[in-house]
């Protein structure tokens, strides 16, 4: 990637007012977190799913909670302490520094459920969570009209054989199965109130900025929704993307690299290095 990439990204963001980041799976893979891409990504971490033949789509959905709710949570409760566990690397730092020099700010678009911005120290309000977030928890059958916190879950797993091997976490209004607040394939039964508010707080901002850019950093085109929103904007781009880093937009610039590299080039172009 040349210097001059870079110095047209400096350029993009000197110009801007407000900055919208869009952010997938890719985000958090310099963190040390798994993205899933493709079956053999997923059954390298879980091999017990493997076996099963199990892709994302069948280990990601309601149905399986139904049918086999030790194997679900045995997923999503591996997947709950490793972003517990997970450091935010430094290009959210670097993101958030340039961010906070905005005259109209910063609003953060994910499809990722781990948390990670809010732990990189980003303004939870001025973040929407498009798929949910792991971090909370609602009722399987939507008994109660409410999501809840599932920070008293403490999940025990057997990665081998990816089972919940402690309780199951309940709902408070009928004792039966929680599930994470997540956007799931195949999913009718999603409480999406907490996520409907964050979209209308990100509308509101984007209303109000007047030289919008977009950075998206670690979005594919599998699961389009991080993509989606900053083509909706027409805004300039700085794309990061280590495989799909083409970009249509005019004036915008597409970087071969991952999200880490990306924003560490970046802060030096921006002679934010000492």
């Amino acid at each position: 990637m040349s210097k001059a990439d870079f110095q047209r990204c400096a350029e993009l963001i000197s110009s801007a007012t407000g900055l919208l980041v869009t952010a997938g799976a890719g985000m958090g893979v310099d963190s040390g977190l798994p993205d899933f891409r493709g079956n053999d990504g997923l059954w390298n971490h879980y091999p017990a799913l493997g076996k099963q033949g199990m892709s994302f789509a069948d280990i990601a959905s309601p149905a399986t909670f139904y049918e086999n709710p030790k194997l679900a949570w045995g997923f999503y409760g591996h997947r709950l302490n490793l972003y517990r566990e997970a450091i935010p690397h430094q290009g959210f730092e670097i993101l958030r520094e340039i961010g906070s020099k905005m005259p109209d700010g910063m609003f953060v678009f994910t499809s990722n459920v781990d948390g990670q911005f809010q732990k990189a120290g980003f303004d939870p309000y001025k973040i929407c969570e498009v798929h949910g977030s792991i971090h909370f928890l609602q009722c399987m059958m939507n008994c109660i009209d409410d999501i809840w916190r599932a920070d008293a879950f403490k999940p025990k797993t057997d990665d081998d054989s990816c089972q919940l091997l402690s309780d199951m976490p309940r709902c408070p209004g009928c004792g039966g199965i929680a599930r994470p607040n997540i956007l799931m394939f195949n999913d009718w039964n999603w409480n999406d109130q907490r996520m409907a508010r964050q979209r209308q707080g990100l509308e509101d901002w984007l209303e109000n900025v007047e030289r919008l850019l977009v950075v998206e950093l670690g979005a594919g085109s599998a699961i389009p929704s991080a993509r989606m929103m900053g083509a909706r904007t027409k805004a300039p781009m700085i794309r990061i993307n280590p495989r799909e880093f083409s970009v249509s937009q005019p004036g915008s610039v597409g970087l071969a690299m991952t999200a880490l590299e990306g924003m560490q080039g970046i802060q030096q172009a921006l002679g934010m290095v000492e």
